[in-house]
C-alpha cells in the first residue's frame, strides 16, 4: 500500500473523507455496542508531543488500545528531540520501530520534515498552522447531528488560528461556506482565502443564518505573552445566546475545548441545547480510530 501521511486536511479527497466519515460511524457503533474491534492487533503508534494535550492524547492513545494495538507517549523534553537530535534522525529511527506516528508539535515545517524521512504514516496531532484532526471530528459530529455539510454554512467567531484555516480546508473539498469574523488586526492570512470563505467585520453578521457557530480560545497555546491584549481586543467577539439567535434555529454550536466561558463563549451556550461539543469531543476517538484504520489498512 502506498504511504500516506495526514499532515493538512486537504491531504485526502473528498471521496476519502466520506468515506473516513462512514467508517467512522461504524467504528463508532462497534464501540458502543461494547463489541471487540482490533484490526491493529500488534500494530504500535508513537505519539510525539512537543505541545502537551488533554484531549488529543487521551483519543490517539485509547483509540489505539481498542483497536487492538498499542500506544507509546514521547514528550519532547523526555527525549532526545528535546536535545537538539534532528528532525530528520529522529524520524528515521521512530519510524522503524513502530507502525504509524501522530506528531503535535509548533511550526508546520517541522511535522513535513518528520513525514517526509518516515517510513511510515505520520498525522498531524496539531501544528500552529493546521488542526485537521479536530475537524474531522467537528464534520463528522455535524453529519451526525444534521446530515451532510455540503451547502452548509459554517460561522467561525474568533481568532484566524489554526483550527479556522483549517476548517477554510474542509470548505473547499467538502463544498460548504465559512462566514469567519476577526478582531481587526486578527484578519486571515491572504494565501489562507478561497472562494468558500466571505469575511465579516461584524461577527453578528457572520452568525446570520449559519448552521453551524463555531470559535477556540482567544489565546492559543504559544501566544500566552498577548493574553491581556487579545482579551481587550477580542472582547466583542464572545458567542453568546444572541449572536446564536442570529443563526438559524436550529443551529449547533461547537467548540474544540478546553474553553473559557465568560471569554469567547457564554455559560448558556456551551452548556445549552445548542451545543454539541461533548459529542464533538468524543469523536474525536472515533474519528482518529478510523483515520489509524485507514493509513494502516487501506479501505476495508
Amino acid at each position: 500500500m502506498k504511504l500516506r501521511h495526514f499532515l493538512q486536511f486537504k491531504d485526502f479527497s473528498r471521496a476519502e473523507h466520506e468515506y473516513l466519515f462512514a467508517r467512522t460511524k461504524k467504528i463508532k457503533s462497534k464501540f458502543k455496542k461494547y463489541q471487540r474491534y482490533w484490526p491493529l492487533e500488534d500494530r504500535t503508534l508513537a505519539m510525539i508531543f512537543e505541545k502537551p494535550s488533554t484531549r488529543t492524547r487521551m483519543s490517539f492513545e485509547a483509540g489505539m488500545h481498542q483497536l487492538g494495538g498499542a500506544a507509546i507517549y514521547l514528550f519532547t523534553r523526555d527525549s532526545q528531540l528535546g536535545r537538539g537530535e534532528p528532525v530528520e534522525d529522529a524520524a528515521q529511527v521512530i519510524s522503524r520501530m513502530c507502525d504509524i506516528i501522530m506528531v503535535r508539535t509548533f511550526e508546520q515545517d517541522i511535522i513535513d520534515r518528520f513525514a517526509a524521512n518516515s517510513r511510515v504514516p505520520v498525522i498531524n496531532g496539531l501544528t500552529n498552522e493546521y488542526h485537521p484532526c479536530q475537524i474531522l471530528a467537528d464534520i463528522y459530529t455535524f453529519i451526525e447531528h444534521r446530515g451532510s455539510i455540503k451547502g452548509k454554512t459554517v460561522a467561525w467567531i474568533g481568532d484566524s488560528n489554526n483550527v479556522c484555516n483549517t476548517w477554510l480546508q474542509a470548505a473547499e473539498i467538502l463544498d460548504f461556506k465559512v462566514n469567519v469574523s476577526t478582531p481587526p488586526g486578527y484578519e486571515l492570512e491572504a494565501e489562507r482565502k478561497n472562494r468558500h470563505v466571505e469575511e465579516f467585520k461584524d461577527p453578528m453578521a457572520a452568525a446570520k443564518g449559519a448552521h453551524l457557530v463555531t470559535t477556540d480560545v482567544w489565546t492559543s497555546m504559544g501566544f500566552e505573552a498577548e493574553n491581556e491584549e487579545r482579551k481587550r481586543d477580542f472582547q466583542d467577539w464572545m458567542v453568546d445566546a444572541e449572536m446564536m439567535k442570529a443563526a438559524k434555529k436550529d443551529a449547533l454550536f461547537m467548540h474544540c475545548l478546553p474553553a473559557h466561558r465568560g471569554e469567547e463563549v457564554a455559560a448558556e451556550v456551551i452548556d445549552g441545547k445548542q451545543s454539541v461539543v461533548w459529542d464533538e469531543a468524543e469523536n474525536r476517538l472515533h474519528a482518529q480510530k478510523a483515520l489509524l484504520e485507514f493509513l494502516l489498512l487501506g479501505k476495508k
